[in-house]
């Protein structure tokens, strides 16, 4: 009888002590692997095995990219996302602020600086500034020359805006674009985005020399005028050269020259005449 109760299991009641396990069955099962396996993934993902909708993959961190988004982001369709868009406009001000100043001392190696990282906020910033200051500074400019004839007359232009909107946002936006397809069309690989960010750059130092074309002195507007539009059309040769890698592209690089300086007799002949 003594013998009979000293082998009863006794692991099952309260206090007892659990007997010391060998190696060999210290391994957990394979049950409780998958069991565990299966909590160290939560939340799941909507899109994996077993879940809604079916197909693979598992929990995507924070900042990790989604398969949707990389699908939309490596065909035509990442054109239209704003997401793509949003490391061009990822600098801060100390970026911007010695691109301008390259963009004045054309010397400087604009081209090498964005060739890194091209911006967009910059080209933008610029473009919307230039078009309200000459709007404005346009029609105050209007003013001071019939105040000089002694016709004491303000009539604010408000044709002025439109005008300025309609050249400056299509010049940045399509002349860049035309000269990208000129560049592919005769063998170069340029950058729509570098041409893009050079080509907004150079329209910034129309931005003080419309605050100088304010002087009511006809002769001294065009001496500025002159001087500003040779600045940005010396500044697009040289990028343009520099992109161009050797290859002879002196007629693509004459005629952005020529357009840009064009672009400055526009702004002096409409805004400030």
């Amino acid at each position: 009888m003594d013998e009979g109760y000293a082998n009863l299991p006794t692991s099952h009641l309260l206090g007892s002590v659990p007997a010391a396990l060998t190696p060999e069955e210290r391994k957990p099962s394979p049950v409780a692997e998958v069991g565990t396996s299966r909590l160290q993934q939560f939340p799941p993902a909507l899109g994996g095995t077993g879940g809604v909708g079916g197909g693979g993959g598992g929990y995507q961190p924070p900042g990790t990219p989604a398969d949707g988004d990389v699908e939309t982001q490596t065909n035509w369709k990442g054109y239209f996302n704003v997401a793509s868009y949003a490391p061009y406009f990822n600098v801060d001000t100390d970026v911007v602020v010695d691109r301008l100043i390259s963009s004045v001392y054309p010397m400087d190696g604009f081209f090498r600086k964005i060739d890194a990282n091209p911006d967009m906020y910059g080209p933008l910033w610029i473009t919307t500034t230039l078009i309200f200051m000459l709007a404005a500074f346009g029609n105050f400019a209007t003013y001071l020359m019939q105040r000089k004839t002694d016709l004491n007359i303000w009539s604010f232009d408000v044709g002025y805006f439109n005008w300025a909107a309609s050249v400056m946002y299509g010049y940045a936006a399509a002349v860049p674009a035309i000269f990208f397809f000129l560049f592919q069309y005769f063998g170069s690989r340029p950058s729509l985005v570098r041409f893009w960010c050079m080509w907004g750059y150079s329209l910034f130092i129309f931005i003080p020399a419309s605050v100088l074309l304010l002087i009511p002195v006809e002769f001294l507007r065009w001496v500025i005028i002159i001087l500003v539009g040779g600045a940005s059309s010396w500044f697009i040769s040289l990028n343009l050269k520099e992109c161009t890698e050797g290859a002879d592209m002196m007629v693509l690089i004459a005629s952005a020259a020529v357009l840009q300086f064009t672009l400055a007799l526009f702004i002096k002949v409409f805004f400030f005449a």
